[in-house]
């Protein structure tokens, strides 16, 4: 077993192990650096800038995926459907510059990075940068209609302003050892979900249900499998309740890629694993897999194997299924502060 998927394992294991207690002296360290970092951006030491429209984060605490891109494509699409004009911006982890610009469907996934294509293929703008606050500002100028930002990721980025905090929490691994890094999985302390507007919890299809209140603080989604898509073969799709592939292989270079092979066999698809890290640039080796009838992988996945992809290859598409709770309290919170703006710029 890898180091990294050693530590990632004893994480979420449910006390300290003897690897994750080594890193205890770490944790107190990087913790205290968390604190007074926050603590400089409070008290106006370091600057924090807004953008021209206001901004939802959807983000999470913990290292690794737990779905905040399907929830950030659900969200926008539900805000679209009340008269809002949403966009996106991303931080676009993995590609090669740091540069901030306007993503196209069609762009290479090294140059504008694997999310912000999942998000711009949704029809939406989409800018990407590590300065997010200059992403948010080009996206406002590019589009003129958009009147909220939808930031996929960036929870711990405090320099962007924004005005509503959303926290995606995997339910099958909650907040793992509930230590923060080195030693467990939180980038911030637990105590940070008391502080934002909705804490939204990922579980399987069987586990979903609706909040009882329809401006519940904490909510439910689940991902359901839309399509398979051949990406040798455009245009050629697969039902995924009836797609039974033989002699298939799995891959997934996402956060948690055992939540991928699990969907698979809930699906009835028996396959061969494989995971690479988060992320993961792909190469034409990595498909060569020894006696494949179909290689199967997430969407992000398919993105970046999509340029030497043949027909073997098979992209399952999903969908976020969210609580209408959750986009009411955001658009609640939205007109207050629409009107807040607008009650500031009159005096």
């Amino acid at each position: 077993m890898r180091f990294a998927d050693r530590l990632v394992r004893d994480w979420y294991s449910p006390r300290l192990t003897p690897l994750t207690a080594a890193l205890v002296p770490l944790a107190a360290a990087y913790g205290a650096v968390v604190r007074v970092r926050r603590g400089l951006y409070r008290c106006g030491v370091r600057r924090v800038e807004r953008a021209p429209v206001p901004v939802v984060v959807v983000g999470n605490l913990t290292v690794g995926g737990t779905g905040k891109t399907p929830l950030a494509i659900a969200l926008a699409g539900a805000l679209a459907a009340r008269g809002w004009h949403p966009g996106f911006v991303s931080r676009g982890h993995g590609r090669a510059a740091d540069d901030v610009r306007i993503v196209r469907a069609d762009d290479p996934a090294a140059l504008v990075g694997d999310e912000p294509l999942l998000l711009a293929a949704t029809g939406r703008p989409v800018a990407v940068g590590r300065d997010r606050p200059a992403a948010a500002r080009l996206l406002a100028a590019h589009d003129p209609r958009c009147d909220v930002i939808v930031a996929d990721d960036g929870l711990q980025h405090h320099r962007l302003a924004r005005d509503v905090e959303i926290a995606v929490v995997d339910a099958s691994r909650g907040l793992g050892n509930g230590w923060m890094l080195p030693a467990g999985p939180l980038r911030e302390p637990a105590s940070r979900l008391d502080e934002v507007d909705a804490v939204v919890r990922l579980v399987d299809v069987a586990a979903w249900r609706e909040s009882e209140t329809p401006d519940a603080r904490e909510t439910l989604t689940t991902h359901e499998p839309a399509v398979w898509r051949n990406l040798g073969r455009p245009g050629l799709t697969a039902d995924p309740a009836a797609f039974r592939p033989e002699r298939a292989w799995a891959i997934a270079g996402v956060g948690h890629p055992a939540r991928f092979f699990a969907l698979l066999e809930r699906l009835g698809i028996a396959a061969r694993t494989r995971a690479f890290p988060d992320h993961h640039a792909y190469a034409p080796d990595d498909l060569r897999l020894p006696d494949a009838g179909a290689i199967l992988m997430t969407a992000k996945d398919a993105v970046k194997c999509a340029p030497f992809a043949d027909e073997r290859c098979w992209a399952l598409d999903i969908r976020a299924r969210i609580d209408p709770a959750l986009p009411a309290r955001v658009e609640e919170k939205l007109k207050w502060t629409r009107s807040s703006w607008k009650s500031s710029s009159v005096r």
